[in-house]
């Protein structure tokens, strides 16, 4: 079960990177063209404070999906909630298919899932703004650091995965496991800025994203649903009534 949750997360951050470019590729060109030079020498090497930078990224979502998986844990553990574990698979399957559906242009309400982190972003973003431009390997682990709290769907669906995973530990591996998925993109952006971008907003590349992303949710979904209908789940819940009546 473990496996199979990285993997998906892997593949989920892998081909929704297009989606990492265009929301974050930005930040990552600027980074790496925006270190302070001394004389002809750049301070410090572009490709070491992008490795910084993402990994502060990564960092950041690994955190997230402590809090995603623990918050599982306490969900599936509040008595009155039967089958907790298989709504909250169901729960992550259909954010998967929401977001999917967006990245295809076919739901365009799926930009509310953007905001859904707004308010969080309006106060961290002042911080990392005054940490551009990058003069040390320390500033650009600590932009990545708060950069991995901008607002983004996708990475709002990996986190329905680490809070279906019902664990901290397999929350925080799973969004490793995305986060490295996205960093080749991202590494790219760096190197190659405008160039990779171009590629990124091309409509051809961002359906393909979003298709990929919807028959995961739509995997997750139908697992989920088969879950549910078990002989084995069913008895499993009418156990937990009876333990709650008596």
């Amino acid at each position: 079960m473990m496996l199979a949750t990285l993997v998906s997360a892997w593949i989920m951050g892998s081909v929704g990177s297009t989606h990492c470019v265009v929301m974050c590729g930005g930040a990552a060109s600027t980074i790496s063209g925006g270190v302070v030079k001394l004389g002809r020498r750049p301070r410090v090497n572009p490709t070491t404070v992008s490795l910084a930078y993402n990994a502060g990224r990564i960092g950041s979502y690994a955190l997230a999906g402590v809090i995603a998986g623990t918050l599982g844990i306490v969900i599936d553990r509040i008595p009155f909630l039967f089958g907790a574990e298989i709504a909250l698979r169901l729960f992550a399957g259909l954010l998967l298919c929401a977001v999917g559906l967006y990245l295809t242009g076919i739901w365009q309400r799926g930009a509310a899932f953007e905001r859904i982190g707004l308010p969080l972003w309006r106060r961290i973003e002042p911080f990392a703004r005054r940490l551009i431009p990058v003069r040390s390997i320390g500033s650009a682990l600590a932009l990545g650091a708060l950069w991995g709290w901008m607002p983004c769907g996708l990475v709002y669906a990996a986190l329905g995965i680490a809070l279906a995973s019902g664990s901290p530990v397999t929350g925080a591996l799973a969004m490793i496991a995305f986060g490295v998925g996205t960093l080749p993109a991202l590494l790219m952006m760096g190197m190659f800025g405008a160039r990779l971008g171009s590629v990124a907003h091309r409509s051809i590349v961002r359906r393909v994203a979003g298709l990929t992303i919807l028959l995961f949710g739509l995997f997750h979904v139908v697992a989920a649903s088969a879950q549910a209908v078990a002989p084995r789940s069913i008895v499993h819940a009418c156990c937990l009534a009876k333990q709650a009546r008596s």
